[in-house]
């Protein structure tokens, strides 16, 4: 995993990827780890790119605490860590340790970069909108990684 731009990042994990992992931290500093299929890029300049995440989720309590997320594009490698981080809760879980997935500390908010991920970007909450029983976080891409050996991991492989 390199440090690298954003529009190399991006390119490298566009369509068909359908499935991505969102990792933010609670008030206390746990870290939680959620699969979400609700993901899009919203702008270039500057890069953002939004997530959506039900309210009744433990990492939604978590982005109203803290403002910043990562969002991971797994790898195929990933897909057994994928499949428990969306049907396990972060309330009840220490999902990053049950997963066992390495990891380093990212530069913008000490969020995990996931060393088995195709590539992973730090996003500081730029914005929130309501929508219905969910709620839509736009964040600014602040740094960007990328793994260009990793295979990304489709909704299909798991």
């Amino acid at each position: 995993m390199i440090q690298t731009s954003y529009s190399k990042a991006i390119s490298a994990v566009k369509n068909p990827a359908k499935i991505v992992l969102a990792i933010v931290k609670d008030k206390n500093g746990k870290i939680n780890l959620i699969t979400l299929e609700w993901f899009m890029k919203t702008s270039i300049k500057p890069p953002m790119m939004a997530i959506s995440i039900g309210h009744t989720r433990y990492s939604y309590k978590c982005l109203q605490d803290f403002r910043y997320f990562n969002l991971c594009f797994p790898s195929k490698e990933m897909s057994d860590a994928v499949m428990l981080c969306g049907t396990k809760s972060g309330r009840d879980l220490d999902k990053l340790e049950e997963t066992g997935l390495d990891w380093f500390k990212g530069k913008l908010a000490q969020l995990p970069i996931l060393k088995e991920a195709a590539a992973n970007f730090e996003c500081v909450v730029y914005t929130q909108v309501k929508s219905g029983d969910h709620t839509i976080f736009v964040g600014e891409v602040k740094y960007s990684w990328l793994d260009k050996e990793k295979e990304i991991l489709l909704f299909e492989d798991i």
